[in-house]
């Protein structure tokens, strides 16, 4: 595990951030989004991550999880996570479905990663 507590695993194309292991996605919503051919695809699953955690931290037992996969000129984004207890809500997949599909955020996560390209 990393210094800062987050695994990053690399399997088959795709990146994964995840603070538990094994990943599981209790919690899921997808995106597939254009995006230029340099790109770090860890760089977005920690920004996707980081917001998130920001939308979803009231979500009781969440630990986030993220994973990045190239898929041609696109890239697929699943973000959600583990849940610990309770159970995932129609309201908690709407709101992550809403953040991958906001606009803004998709441009400050590509622009982002596009400065710490690593692909």
């Amino acid at each position: 595990m990393a210094r800062n507590r987050w695994h990053r695993l690399e399997e088959g194309g795709a990146v994964t951030v995840t603070r538990a292991l094994p990943v599981r996605f209790d919690l899921e919503a997808k995106v597939r989004l254009a995006a230029p051919d340099r790109v770090s695809r860890t760089a977005l699953a920690h920004q996707v991550r980081q917001d998130l955690w920001r939308l979803l931290q009231d979500t009781r037992g969440l630990s986030p999880a993220v994973q990045v996969r190239r898929d041609g000129p696109e890239l697929e984004i699943i973000a959600g996570g583990r849940l610990a207890h309770g159970r995932v809500t129609a309201h908690d997949r709407r709101r992550a479905q809403a953040l991958l599909d906001d606009p803004e955020r998709r441009a400050r996560w590509l622009a982002h990663a596009g400065r710490r390209a690593d692909v």
